[in-house]
């Protein structure tokens, strides 16, 4: 039965904190908290690792999943093997810190949602997707901190725009090797672009079109997002989420000028120090 749920592989990546796009646990959160970080970070890179393997059938990615969310329940044992035990310790972590576990078994709905679907239709539904891969993660370093609910819809647009940003900048990697897109289909067919034109090593007219409309969309997230700072009470996680508010919009500007099918748009450590800095301003806010 184990077998039939998890496979008889461990099938995670060699990826870690020092690969993502934006820092993961950085010395700005607690060190008393930092551990139940890495235990969510290393849950929801198992469970990414799972979704994206190209070796696994759908179903049985959807099968694994599945299996993650129901140990973070308590429903099922897991395996004494790497990938399962992440979801035992991120469990042990939730309970003890009185962080819900929905915002770990969201994140699996929305992995679910990748190995079953991999077009979108509006812009609607790719918040409804954020609202699954993005949204759980700002709402759990948040409740970790005891913030408040006001937090939650300035958090919950942070995290949204971080999502889409990252999708532009994989816009062209993320077809290549999965075949998913997350660009409204509809888009495209108004600008009169393909998604094969995805494929190609420079943007069209049409498609740089696309990509400036997802970006007025980030842009007005952004905006929303601004007030987070200033709600977060913890001094620390409120220079954490003010760098991360800085970062976000240097890298929606950035998309603006640069083009992702010709290459990685990334942010940079001088981009980092210089977010900390205009974040700096929010430390003795309160």
């Amino acid at each position: 039965m184990t077998d039939d749920i998890w496979g008889k592989e461990d099938v995670t990546s060699s990826k870690g904190k020092s690969d993502e796009n934006f820092p993961v646990g950085s010395f700005l959160i607690s060190g008393r908290l930092r551990p139940y970080v890495y235990d969510y970070y290393n849950f929801a890179r198992v469970a990414d690792d799972m979704v994206d393997n190209t070796g696994l059938t759908d179903a049985q990615k959807t099968l694994r999943l599945k299996g993650m969310a129901a140990v973070i329940r308590g429903e099922i044992k897991a395996p004494q093997r790497a990938d399962a035990q992440t979801a035992v310790k991120l469990r042990e972590t939730l309970l003890k810190t009185g962080v819900p576990l929905d915002t770990a078994t969201d994140l699996i709905e929305a992995f679910c949602m990748d190995a079953d679907k991999n077009r979108y239709q509006s812009w609607e539904e790719l918040l409804h997707y954020c609202r699954y891969s993005a949204n759980p993660v700002g709402r759990f370093l948040l409740l970790l901190h005891g913030e408040s609910a006001d937090t939650i819809a300035p958090s919950d647009a942070l995290c949204s725009a971080l999502q889409v940003v990252n999708h532009l900048q994989d816009v062209a990697d993320d077809l290549k090797t999965l075949n998913r897109c997350y660009i409204p289909l509809p888009w495209l067919e108004e600008e009169g672009v393909k998604i094969d034109d995805l494929r190609l090593a420079r943007s069209k007219p049409g498609i740089r079109r696309v990509l400036n409309r997802l970006l007025d969309g980030v842009d007005a997230l952004n905006t929303q997002a601004r007030a987070l700072p200033m709600l977060v009470r913890d001094r620390r996680m409120r220079l954490e989420s003010a760098v991360i508010v800085e970062l976000c919009h240097i890298l929606a500007r950035r998309l603006r000028h640069q083009d992702p099918l010709f290459e990685r748009v990334a942010l940079t450590k001088a981009d980092g120090a210089k977010a900390l800095i205009l974040a700096l301003r929010h430390f003795n806010a309160r």
